[in-house]
């Protein structure tokens, strides 16, 4: 039994199509959580994320985070924003910052990142809670 060049080539597209649908999901599927909502107010301060794939609950490890902002929008203070420095995460699929939290109050966390194999970006703003 043969098959044709073009019956072959109509196959390989099938199946190239099946498992493309398969091997990949929305960008709109993966967000950032929070470790732990709140900190102390000062300097060195460090926020632990985790970024989830929300379809499956797993963690996605090796995405690229390009864009970090931290400012006090939540409390309508925008321009307060302070440096964020990106540290080694400590498990896979967490991503931490070091910052200082000039005072206390609402602070808003803002992430960009590019997860492996994906196509568009994952943009979330987080707000974490300094206290005193």
């Amino acid at each position: 039994m043969t098959m044709s060049h073009l019956a072959r080539a109509a196959m390989a597209a099938l199946i190239a199509t099946a498992f493309a649908g398969v091997a990949r999901a929305e960008i709109k599927n993966y967000e950032f959580q929070l470790v732990q909502p709140t900190v102390k107010a000062g300097a060195d301060r460090v926020v632990t994320v985790r970024l989830v794939n929300k379809t499956t609950g797993n963690t996605v490890p090796d995405a690229v985070v390009f864009a970090s902002r931290l400012d006090m929008a939540p409390d309508g203070m925008q321009e307060m924003a302070t440096k964020v420095t990106p540290m080694p995460g400590s498990e896979p699929g967490t991503y931490r910052f070091k910052a200082t939290f000039g005072m206390a109050g609402r602070w808003q966390l803002s992430l960009g990142a590019k997860v492996q194999g994906e196509n568009g970006t994952v943009d979330n703003k987080l707000v974490v809670t300094a206290e005193q």
